[in-house]
């Protein structure tokens, strides 16, 4: 069984980060370890947030790890409260690869969205993020964060080549794939997915599923994906085959969650479509 570490922070209401991805990881049939980086009373979009930054306790934690001599075979960061978790996070993976060099490392850099950086973060905060997606094997950014990372523009009138283009200067930098999320095809606004480039061969690929259009924004959906990416690697597909059930599951939720008569505004219902992401990773184990 896999180990898989993830570090982010968890909010105790609301549908996302550490709330989705350890039910989701470990419905992948993997173990799923944590690190929380801060502990909120509900995510950003409520009201009335409570923030405890766990920074201080982070490298304690990781230095009794250390002394216990545990390893993961997959490191996957979220949400980073700021510089000096990024830092400390960089110094564990330095320590893991000495111990456990085929480790992955699988960042998605949660920056800001619709052009914008989230509040709290300081103008460096990409450049510092950008130097732990340089050491990563994959990065998922969305288009916000992709160019908050490269200093470039943000636009939503990218053409598909110049979205590659983006892809491969992040790579440039360092990172072994780039997957882009949230991006429709041209002239297919009803379909939603990812656009990805592998550095290691130069090729691209892309994905797209239903794009459900609701009322209210869908909080939560970036780490329902990225979870779910992460739990297929750790069961054993490939790349592509891990992004295209993560977007076709990230779909599945927010189907769900229109259907739904008593839907949570603060997050989609991945919940009642975890049976569909079990029953395509076992049947891809029952293949192998």
């Amino acid at each position: 069984m896999k180990r898989v570490l993830t570090i982010q922070d968890i909010s105790c209401v609301g549908k996302c980060s550490l709330g989705v991805a350890l039910p989701i990881i470990s419905a992948a049939g993997a173990e799923a370890a944590v690190l929380p980086t801060a502990v909120l009373s509900a995510h950003t979009a409520f009201t009335h947030v409570y923030k405890r930054d766990l920074s201080e306790d982070m490298e304690k934690i990781f230095a009794a790890w250390q002394m216990e001599g545990i390893t993961f075979d997959c490191v996957y960061t979220g949400y980073l409260a700021g510089g000096e978790q990024i830092e400390t996070v960089s110094a564990f993976l330095d320590r893991q690869s000495k111990s456990k060099a085929d480790s992955t490392v699988f960042v998605d850099p949660v920056m800001g969205d619709f052009g914008r950086l989230y509040a709290g973060f300081h103008d460096t905060f990409p450049e510092q993020m950008a130097r732990l997606c340089a050491r990563s094997d994959v990065i998922v950014p969305n288009l916000t964060e992709a160019c908050a990372l490269l200093d470039a523009p943000y636009r939503e009138d990218y053409t598909g080549e110049q979205l590659v283009e983006l892809l491969r200067c992040l790579c440039s930098a360092g990172a072994k794939c780039a997957v882009l999320t949230g991006v429709s095809p041209a002239g297919g606004a009803d379909k939603l997915g990812i656009l990805k480039y592998d550095s290691r061969d130069g090729t691209v690929f892309s994905y797209f599923g239903e794009h459900i259009r609701t009322e209210h924004p869908l909080h939560g959906t970036g780490d329902i994906f990225a979870s779910a990416c992460v739990g297929a690697l750790a069961a054993g597909m490939s790349l592509d085959d891990a992004l295209a059930l993560s977007v076709e599951f990230t779909a599945r939720c927010a189907a769900c969650w229109a259907k739904a008569a008593d839907r949570r505004w603060y997050g989609v219902d991945f919940e009642t479509a975890l049976p569909y992401y079990i029953e395509h990773i076992q049947a891809y184990k029952d293949k192998i």
